[in-house]
């Protein structure tokens, strides 16, 4: 591992990589989206989330998925200028068509809406549909606990999970987040996949050559492998916890798709789309105002559980890691190879 040097502003990066500000990462991936068929709206949007999951150390959610969202825009299965529709469905309860668009711009939409019926309701519940969810899912949730509430949110994807005892894959890798807010220190949240392995880190594994654990994935023909390879060409993965997380995902799917409106995982094709990598399914948010009633004090008892689990021997809690990064790209910049730099800025420059 290479190790930086230090100069008269700071650590000087190792040879051939650079350091970028959170702020110049995410305004230079907003001109990539842009110039590759998204509005300004929501390339602002993905710029910033795919900047801060590179911030925070999520290496399969930041600069990985670029190519990704680049050839799902070039392809027309997206639409990158979509403007979602939002609806006041109910006292409690916010509805977003996102019109074949990115699921966080929808998000974005329906948030100050969302946030005006948590205020009156003590609880509020976003419901997207026809959205592609492309990115980690912990974004989407850690703001609310930031603001004293309590966020958990369901997102399914493409088929490429075989429900436990099944012969073929028909749930997605199906993620479920968690936000809650502690006294001391920053919330308490986690982003897991009820797939043994999030998609996309599958993927690094096939770039990387190495093998995954056993008991992961299946190939082409339902058997045990380890090569991601042979997951990726025609297998799939398996749910985590064998029958437990196969119920979580079976979940998922009716949270994030028959509530939503959305499609199943199994629902949608994109053969007619080549290049097409992103899920057109749907999203169920849930926040909770704890202030209401009998959890006036949770902060305080999400400290002393917190207290409990390291008196235990827990020493690492949900997003300790991701905020250590955290603090280190944002006092020092994100570090990047140069290579990887020049090819961000030459995306920026094509129309």
């Amino acid at each position: 591992m290479q190790r930086e040097g230090s100069g008269p502003g700071g650590p000087v990066p190792p040879p051939g990589y650079d350091r970028l500000a959170v702020g110049e990462l995410a305004a230079l991936l907003a001109r990539v989206f842009e110039r590759h068929g998204a509005s300004a709206e929501v390339a602002g949007v993905l710029g910033r989330n795919v900047a801060h999951a590179q911030r925070d150390g999520s290496d399969s959610h930041g600069l990985f998925r670029i190519p990704g969202y680049l050839s799902t825009l070039a392809s027309g299965w997206v639409d990158g200028r979509a403007v979602p529709v939002v609806t006041d469905a109910a006292p409690a309860f916010v509805s977003v068509d996102a019109r074949n668009g990115f699921a966080q711009p929808a998000h974005e939409a329906a948030r100050a809406l969302l946030l005006d019926k948590l205020r009156s309701q003590g609880v509020a519940l976003l419901a997207i549909h026809d959205s592609h969810h492309f990115a980690a899912l912990w974004p989407d949730v850690e703001p609310y606990a930031r603001l004293g509430y309590v966020a958990l949110t369901f997102v399914n994807s493409m088929a490429c999970v075989v429900p436990h005892g099944g012969k073929r894959a028909l749930f997605g890798t199906n993620p479920i987040a968690f936000a809650a807010p502690r006294a001391g220190g920053d919330p308490l949240v986690f982003d897991l996949a009820t797939s043994a392995m999030a998609h996309g880190d599958v993927q690094i594994a096939a770039r990387e050559g190495r093998d995954l654990p056993p008991e992961h994935g299946v190939d082409a023909g339902g058997r045990p492998t380890c090569d991601p390879r042979a997951i990726l060409d025609g297998g799939a993965l398996l749910p985590f916890g064998g029958h437990k997380g196969s119920a979580l995902s079976m979940m998922v799917e009716l949270l994030a798709a028959a509530l939503t409106g959305g499609n199943f995982s199994f629902d949608f094709s994109w053969d007619e789309h080549p290049g097409a990598q992103t899920p057109r399914t749907g999203q169920l948010l849930i926040v909770i105002d704890p202030g209401r009633g009998a959890g006036a004090n949770f902060a305080e008892r999400a400290e002393a559980l917190v207290r409990a689990m390291r008196g235990a021997g827990q020493e690492r809690l949900p997003g300790d890691r991701r905020y250590r990064q955290r603090r280190e790209s944002e006092s020092l910049g994100i570090l990047l190879p140069s290579s990887e730099l020049a090819r961000l800025r030459e995306l920026a420059r094509r129309l």
